[in-house]
């Protein structure tokens, strides 16, 4: 996925953007950075960070990366901010986002007079120097950026800094946020609205969908309105947003506890025998289940402990080999909350079902006598092609994909799909009834998708549902 951060005062900044990027952690594992400005010279820092903490590994380098503006990043991907001369000047630049259409936008580049892109590992080009690019194809930076945000399929959200301020420009249909900070002395720009809470500021301004702003010590300038139509990532309030955030002005703890509680409602209006207490699987499913434990009376218990001292963060490598003994290795039970129990569990969503299943089977062999799964959002039956925030390298690795695969051969028409999500139809509950068996569950239901919309609370045509439904 990755996070933003940026800010800029009258005065050194350094330990702002430093611990303001560190915040935004829980959003990428691979890679972090960091660009400052100070007396006509820009400065940058990146390091992995996949065995060691962000602060760990930059601590080292703030005396260095003194200056009055920077910006900064936590990346899944590609390493940035990046350093560029062109003849729009010198700036850094860093980027949230999927760009789709990426081999299109390369050979337009070429066609255009590019001359060449530097290859990252693997081969593939960064993101963020093709998002420069073509910005340079332009006259001003803020035409360049506009430019940028019209030719992207998929979504890009950008910090851009020169010599006289930053440029933070929210992606075309809002589907990732950026918030603007305020202090005496200073502005800051993040992705996450709770990461700049304990350095002084407060929120002023959340930008819409497609807004470019610039900002400087003094003052903020709108360079481009923003648009009415937004698909904001739902995903944001169930899974990877952290519970402190806020978004369009709803918490993503406080939606959590909306959504356990829509489950809760719907499981007491079955007449389902009650479980002897609900979980949730550490971290983002944790609020969920509290929502449920106080709807339903039922009591909250974590009958296993995620192992925080090394496994802090909630993403997870990019070899599944490692994810799946690292998903073991997290999780520790407490085997006197487990033996004997029926258990109600409830996880952020199922993807692959790998770990779920290992969880579940490590909690009957720990003594349980029932496992019943509540996840907090519907059947994924779609690959995201809007962020980067799924590891799948098809949709053949989601369960349910395999699962129509088994019953319906190879070509499955959209109509077709449409119909394993509706939660009314015959084959959405034969689907469901193959992955509870398939998983080794006692029961399984899924958050209904109108549920959990109206659990966020907002306009149902501003959130982006397309993984679950398909609807774009």
């Amino acid at each position: 996925m990755g996070g933003l951060f940026g800010a800029v005062s009258n005065k050194d900044i350094s330990l702002d953007l430093f611990f303001g990027i560190d915040y935004h952690s829980h959003l990428g594992t691979r890679r972090g950075g960091m660009a400052v400005y100070q007396n006509g010279r820009f400065n940058r820092a990146i390091h992995s960070i996949e065995n060691s903490p962000f602060r760990t590994k930059f601590e080292k380098d703030i005396e260095e990366l003194k200056g009055s503006m920077g910006i900064g990043c936590i990346s899944d991907n590609e390493p940035q901010p990046l350093l560029v001369q062109s003849h729009l000047g010198s700036y850094a630049i860093s980027t949230v986002g999927l760009i789709t259409n990426k081999e299109d936008l390369v050979k337009e580049t070429f066609n255009n007079g590019g001359t060449h892109f530097l290859e990252m590992s693997g081969g593939s080009i960064n993101p963020t120097e093709l998002a420069a690019s073509i910005i340079n194809q332009k006259d001003t930076i803020e035409d360049g950026i506009a430019y940028l945000q019209e030719k992207v399929k998929g979504s890009l959200t950008i910090l851009l800094m020169t010599m006289d301020g930053i440029y933070a420009a929210r992606d075309k249909m809002g589907r990732t946020p950026l918030i603007i900070g305020k202090k005496e002395d200073a502005f800051c720009i993040a992705s996450e609205s709770f990461s700049f809470l304990n350095l002084g500021y407060e929120k002023t301004k959340e930008l819409g969908p497609g807004e470019i702003l610039f900002i400087n010590s003094k003052e903020i300038t709108v360079l481009k309105a923003p648009s009415k139509e937004m698909k904001i990532c739902t995903f944001l309030w169930v899974y990877y947003g952290y519970p402190t955030s806020t978004y369009e002005g709803v918490n993503v703890e406080e939606m959590r506890y909306k959504c356990g509680r829509m489950l809760a409602k719907r499981d007491l209006e079955k007449g389902e025998s009650k479980p002897d207490t609900v979980a949730g699987v550490p971290d983002s499913g944790l609020a969920h289940a509290i929502g449920y434990a106080n709807y339903s009376g039922i009591p909250f218990a974590r009958p296993f402990i995620k192992y925080t001292p090394t496994w802090p963060r909630s993403f997870m490598p990019t070899n599944q080999e490692q994810r799946n003994l690292i998903a073991k290795m997290k999780l520790i039970p407490v085997h006197e909350l487990i033996r004997n129990k029926k258990l109600l569990l409830i996880d952020d969503s199922i993807v692959r079902g790998t770990q779920l299943r290992e969880t579940t089977e490590f909690l009957y062999q720990s003594g349980a006598k029932e496992v019943h799964v509540r996840p907090a959002c519907p059947p994924i039956l779609f690959g995201c092609k809007y962020l980067n925030f799924s590891r799948s390298n098809s949709e053949m690795d989601l369960i349910t994909r395999r699962i129509i695969k088994m019953r319906e051969g190879d070509n499955v028409s959209r109509e077709k799909l449409e119909e394993y999500s509706n939660p009314d139809s015959n084959n959405y509950k034969e689907m469901v009834d193959e992955i509870k068996k398939l998983l080794h569950f006692t029961s399984l239901d899924f958050h209904r998708l109108d549920d959990m919309l109206e659990s966020v609370g907002i306009e149902q045509c501003k959130l982006c549902t397309y993984c679950w439904n398909g609807k774009e």
